[in-house]
């Protein structure tokens, strides 16, 4: 950039930065006017100024440039009659509205919310237009008001010791953990939690293998093995995983066992009591590790929710929970409760990962737990979703010829519904669905292990607002049934 030695510049006054590459010389006032349109031009065509990006005044800009005002003016004037600027009274200079061309080998950033179906029965996704926003801000406002300024620095890698203790509070009231703070570590999602572990039993012995369901969310499949584990299927029944297996040869390298004990992803049984005792005198046994993943525990309809597995053994079981079901995936907090001598390693990787996760955020969720704000935005969401589900379950069962299952809707966020081996198959319901504007996921990409399986749809009932839920099941309702005839 070019500069002037003679007007000292103080760069803390100037509202909007510019970079421009000018070159040196020449010292006539045409020339450098010139020089300007000529780099503001190549930086508009060139896409680095987007349309509408606003521009330093003509003042600030000749100043940090150590040119007289009436150059940088006139070089604006021509760039606006040119139609690569715009300029109006009290908005200042801004790039004009007109597409910038795509740098070559570039791609443009996708629209999350352009590329939203119409109607989303997509699983594992809450009500984002129920998030509690009034609360969320009270409690933001509350926490700043009576945290120190030294929370605006680094943090500590386990998390801030305000949410870990509410959670260790909350956890064992809600969920029946055995929690204390200090065995507490917040991380970045729920998809950080999985891979912090993974890294921390990988260690620097090399291979690990981890048991994973089957079926199961593939793309966690997919963190384990980034990670750098092997992942080996558990089978799944109507007692949910095979854990009795996790005894026999063929897993006799698994290092670790990921289940969903309170709900199963996706199928939705319940982990019998037999398997839960098998689960942990495995661990117990063989010193390995459960991962208990509780996605969506605190969402039980038809009775009193299911106790958290890491109770029964704490020192052999992480206990793995997130905010993302309850409240929204945005706010990326989720929390890994840990045996002892799994603190330490995964602290440590969660240092080298990304060093702490978002403070302000985690002081207001604390807030939120500590004044039990969340608990009734919970209970809140628990009662709207029942009442989905139920309506869920009934419109299927209006269908002529009784022809569909509907499975997994104890607890949790979604529902199966099992296809008839002589209708239609998941691929051209899918392709229904999505002529009508809706979206659903199906089971097969599910399995691990190669078919035949049973085939099916997952229905979430969780993503539409209240007042498009009714017409999102209407559509899900006609496609199924122009299907089946």
């Amino acid at each position: 950039m070019l500069r002037s030695n003679i007007v000292p510049v103080d760069w803390s006054t100037f509202g909007v930065d510019l970079h421009l590459d000018l070159p040196a010389g020449p010292d006539a006032a045409t020339g450098r006017r010139l020089a300007i349109e000529r780099a503001i031009r190549e930086a508009v065509r060139g896409g680095r100024l987007a349309p509408h990006t606003r521009l330093p005044s003509s003042r600030a800009l000749a100043t940090e440039l150590g040119l007289a005002r009436g150059t940088v003016s006139a070089a604006y004037e021509q760039l606006v009659a040119e139609g690569f600027l715009t300029a109006r009274t009290g908005s200042g200079t801004v790039v004009a509205g007109q597409p910038a061309p795509a740098v070559p080998g570039s791609a443009a950033p996708t629209d999350d919310t352009a590329n939203r179906p119409r109607y989303d029965l997509r699983p594992g996704r809450p009500d984002v237009t129920s998030f509690p926003v009034d609360a969320w801000l009270r409690a933001t406002r509350r926490a700043l008001a009576q945290a120190p300024a030294t929370v605006f620095d680094y943090g500590p890698s386990a998390g801030r010791p305000e949410l870990r203790t509410v959670l260790a509070e909350y956890l064992g009231r809600a969920r029946g953990v055995l929690a204390t703070p200090d065995r507490i570590v917040v991380t970045t999602g729920y998809v950080q939690a999985l891979a912090l572990l993974t890294r921390a039993i990988a260690g620097p012995k090399g291979r690990t293998v981890v048991a994973m369901e089957d079926p199961g969310l593939t793309y966690h499949r997919d963190v384990v093995r980034h990670a750098g584990a092997e992942v080996l299927a558990l089978p799944v029944d109507h007692s949910g995983a095979r854990t009795d297996l996790l005894s026999t040869g063929p897993y006799d390298r698994v290092h670790a066992a990921v289940l969903t004990p309170a709900h199963q992803y996706p199928l939705g049984m319940t982990l019998s009591p037999q398997r839960r005792r098998a689960a942990t005198a495995w661990a117990r046994a063989h010193g390995r590790l459960i991962v208990e993943d509780d996605y969506d525990g605190e969402f039980r309809y038809d009775r009193h929710p299911v106790g958290a597995l890491q109770a029964t053994a704490p020192e052999d079981v992480v206990y793995m929970g997130t905010a993302a079901k309850t409240l929204a995936p945005a706010l990326r907090l989720a929390w890994l409760v840990l045996p002892e001598r799994w603190v330490e390693p995964v602290v440590e990787a969660k240092h080298h990962a990304d060093r702490h996760s978002d403070t302000i955020g985690q002081l207001a969720l604390a807030d939120l737990i500590a004044t039990h704000a969340y608990d009734r935005h919970v209970r809140s969401r628990r009662l709207r979703y029942r009442r989905r589900r139920d309506l869920l379950i009934e419109r299927i069962g209006s269908l002529p010829g009784g022809r569909l299952t509907v499975g997994g809707v104890a607890a949790g966020l979604h529902a199966t519904i099992g296809l008839p081996d002589d209708g239609p198959g998941e691929a051209e319901l899918l392709r229904r669905a999505q002529s009508h504007g809706l979206a659903v996921a199906d089971l097969g990409p599910q399995w691990q292990t190669p078919g035949p399986h049973p085939a099916g749809l997952i229905v979430g009932y969780s993503a539409p607002g209240d007042r498009a839920f009714p017409e999102t099941l209407d559509v899900l309702i006609r496609v199924l049934r122009s299907a089946l005839g």
